[in-house]
């Protein structure tokens, strides 16, 4: 992508080099070019990561659930210690 934007081969000599169609070459170009044109315009969200974003962020709650979870069983299992006087051993 980025050599055919420095023009210092022709479109089909880079993409008979990298084994693609010139029409895919345009296609990425004219993505590339819109995504550039919105991330200086203060976008900063991809629609093709969307997905993917809301799955890691929902996989990250579910790790906090889980910790938080854990952390209160544990103090529980202290205090029953201390409670026991368990906690002198």
């Amino acid at each position: 992508m980025l050599d055919g934007l420095r023009g210092e081969d022709t479109i089909a000599e880079l993409c008979r080099r990298e084994g693609i169609a010139q029409s895919i070459y345009y296609k990425w170009s004219k993505e590339f070019l819109e995504a550039g044109k919105l991330r200086l315009a203060g976008d900063t969200t991809r629609a093709a990561s969307t997905g993917e974003v809301q799955a890691l962020r929902r996989e990250a709650r579910e790790l906090k659930e889980v910790v938080a979870e854990q952390t209160l069983e544990l103090r529980l299992l202290k205090k029953s210690m201390i409670a026991d006087g368990g906690g002198d051993e």
